[in-house]
């Protein structure tokens, strides 16, 4: 089949269903982008602009994923983490660097701010869905907004299509190729592959981000200093408050980010588990349920905390909360080829790696995070994580990528998502030009193409 053919095989569903429905095919694609995060956009864009006939599909009526909805609201993983350089040092370049740039034409994300031993960018969450609308319609990509996978068509272990479902009812998108950059390998575990989650299912904690509106910012900054992880005394007054019972503040550091907008901070300080304990998981709706309820529940404590305890932020107020919690991790894919603890903390380079990450293991359990920082140095990401270790015509971008959980909580951030979704679109490009399956494209291949794309590699 050539890439403009609309030939495409016989299918049968693979889904919770027991027989196949009888349904209507609403679109017939070279491209089919199952999320529309970073990862997503990036996927989308790219496979657009190479000449191919690309769909998006997003749950939601707007881009960003976690970066939006959930109101992560930064750009975290483009920067060198560093004990002796002051100034940031910028790695990271390709897909992630041109959104950025957009987003800076539309005033919308900040330079770079100190975190911890490295720095990130805050971004302006209503610029991002807009600067993904942009990019995705020019590239000539078709977006389905309010739209959700249910099921997967598949025809002699080739994953041929899914099946859509939104108001209007069900349906079938048929793709010559599939990229699941929905966060939690929403296609994979539809078509019955395996994944895990985390450490023999130990998760990362979701944790629901909000912004306060109306800080003096003079004297906040000149309070907190220029780190937006807290500094010590903050953490001493957060224990304080909470052993008194004044507060209910179960996470004592926190991230505070100032953003694109006047007298306005991003909040980062709830820490989420059930009220049994265990840890939440969103793919279960009950979790997710109790996580975003818990979670709006602790924002106006930690906003009543700073209001009264932190200089500038006295007449400050919730402006809002993530449209959802902000979720770390779910399921993991089990790939060709896993990125390990070991190769994050040996840094180790490669030749198939499609990605740099600068970024530091990044563990969100228990009572504090666990930061391991990458000190001047960064490692790569092999190709073949991307790539389920069964199924074809199937790959993942995003933070579903197949990694040991230690190596995820430094892979999963947005810089690298952002060159995860170009990785898995030049894989696509080059199977449906060649014929080649995507597991037997060389990433050594793939680093070729995103290098004549702009990525540092």
């Amino acid at each position: 089949m050539d890439s403009n053919s609309n030939d495409f095989p016989a299918w049968h569903l693979v889904s919770r269903y027991d027989a196949v429905p009888d349904l209507p095919v609403l679109a017939e694609v070279d491209v089919l982008v199952v999320g529309g995060g970073a990862a997503g956009v990036a996927a989308a864009t790219t496979a657009a602009e190479h000449g191919k006939r690309t769909m998006v599909i997003e749950r939601y009526g707007f881009f960003g994923g976690a970066a939006v909805a959930g109101m992560s609201g930064t750009i975290c993983g483009m920067y060198l983490a560093s004990d002796v350089h002051a100034e940031p040092r910028q790695v990271v370049q390709g897909f992630t660097e041109r959104f950025r740039a957009e987003l800076a034409c539309r005033n919308g994300v900040t330079g770079p701010q100190r975190y911890g031993k490295t720095w990130t960018v805050t971004h302006d969450p209503l610029m991002w869905s807009e600067t993904a609308d942009q990019l995705v319609e020019a590239a000539g990509a078709k977006t389905l907004f309010h739209t959700s996978v249910s099921g997967v068509i598949v025809e002699d272990g080739a994953c041929a299509g899914v099946v859509i479902e939104s108001a209007a009812g069900r349906s079938v998108v048929l793709a010559r190729r599939i990229i699941d950059a929905s966060g939690d390998a929403a296609v994979v575990a539809r078509a019955g592959y395996r994944y895990v989650f985390g450490d023999h299912g130990k998760i990362q904690n979701p944790t629901m981000f909000f912004r306060l509106g109306q800080i003096d910012m003079p004297r906040f900054l000149a309070y907190w200093g220029e780190d937006t992880i807290n500094p010590p005394k903050v953490s001493e007054a957060i224990e304080q408050a909470d052993a008194a019972g004044c507060y209910d503040l179960p996470r004592k550091k926190i991230w505070i980010f100032p953003t694109t907008r006047p007298g306005e901070l991003l909040v980062n300080a709830t820490r989420l588990t059930a009220r049994d304990g265990h840890m939440l998981n969103v793919i279960d709706p009950e979790d997710f349920t109790e996580a975003e309820i818990a979670g709006r529940r602790q924002v106006r404590q930690y906003a009543a905390f700073l209001a009264d305890t932190i200089p500038g932020c006295e007449a400050s107020y919730v402006m809002n909360t993530g449209t959802q919690v902000g979720v770390r991790q779910t399921r993991s894919i089990v790939g060709v080829e896993t990125l390990t603890n070991d190769d994050v903390l040996s840094c180790r380079k490669r030749d198939d790696g499609i990605c740099r990450v600068p970024w530091p293991i990044e563990l969100h359990a228990g009572e504090k995070p666990k930061l391991h920082w990458l000190l001047d140095d960064y490692y790569e990401v092999p190709y073949l994580a991307l790539v389920p270790e069964q199924g074809e015509n199937l790959i993942v971008a995003g933070r579903c990528l197949s990694a040991q959980h230690e190596a995820l909580a430094s892979a999963r951030v947005t810089a690298q998502c952002f060159e995860y979704g170009r990785a898995a679109a030049v894989a696509a490009v080059l199977s449906l030009d060649t014929g080649r399956r995507l597991r037997d494209i060389p990433g050594e291949e793939v680093r070729g193409k995103m290098r004549e794309l702009g990525s540092a590699l």
